[in-house]
């Protein structure tokens, strides 16, 4: 089994049942793209104000609201071009905004080293994306590779939730997004270029 599809089958048992439920709730995917978004400035601005521990739960919240748009689209065939589009868009917006509320947090504390890794994360994070969208530009669909979005919001949840337990936990969430970052990076520009030299 690949990583691709273990996320599939985990995303599935996720999503599934509330997948559901909010199908007769009657709810449009997009209104859960803009909850996502909306959950994920407040999670910024609690993170911001060192209230972590809130913060951690708030972007996990946001982490599942973005994984049951798309549920819920494919669910009530209400799936878009446009939709998709937004949710995209929508999730660098989220992962921009949650990474500058901890840097806030950081450069209240003056800390240099961690405000490098803040800013490398989202360079990462932006490059992961901004690869596999070329890559499909150009007609090659680019698989997950090892660390997609659901990585790094559950890593840097878990960084955020056991903040308050270990100062460090947070850092050490941080260096993981850059490192794994990287490596996913790597990994997709190999995967595209060996596509094209392939054909």
């Amino acid at each position: 089994m690949t990583l691709a599809e273990l996320r599939r089958i985990v995303g599935r048992w996720i999503t599934a049942p509330l997948s559901v439920i909010l199908a007769k709730s009657g709810l449009k995917p997009n209104i859960l793209t803009w909850c996502a978004l909306a959950i994920s400035l407040i999670a910024a601005a609690t993170i911001a104000t060192n209230h972590v521990l809130i913060g951690g739960f708030l972007v996990l919240l946001s982490g599942l609201f973005d994984i049951l748009d798309g549920a819920l689209a494919r669910l009530t065939n209400q799936s878009t071009r446009f939709g998709a589009l937004l949710d995209s868009t929508f999730d660098r917006i989220s992962d921009a905004v949650i990474l500058l509320g901890i840097l806030v947090l950081y450069l209240q504390s003056g800390g240099a080293v961690e405000i490098l890794l803040v800013f490398l994360a989202l360079v990462f994070a932006l490059l992961t994306s901004y690869v596999r969208a070329r890559a499909e530009g150009i007609g090659i669909s680019c698989p997950g590779g090892l660390f997609t979005r659901t990585e790094r919001v559950i890593i840097l949840a878990l960084g955020l939730l056991f903040s308050p337990l270990y100062k460090y936990s947070l850092f050490i969430a941080l260096l993981l997004l850059v490192v794994f970052g990287l490596v996913t990076v790597v990994q997709r520009l190999v995967y595209v270029w060996r596509q094209t030299k392939a054909q």
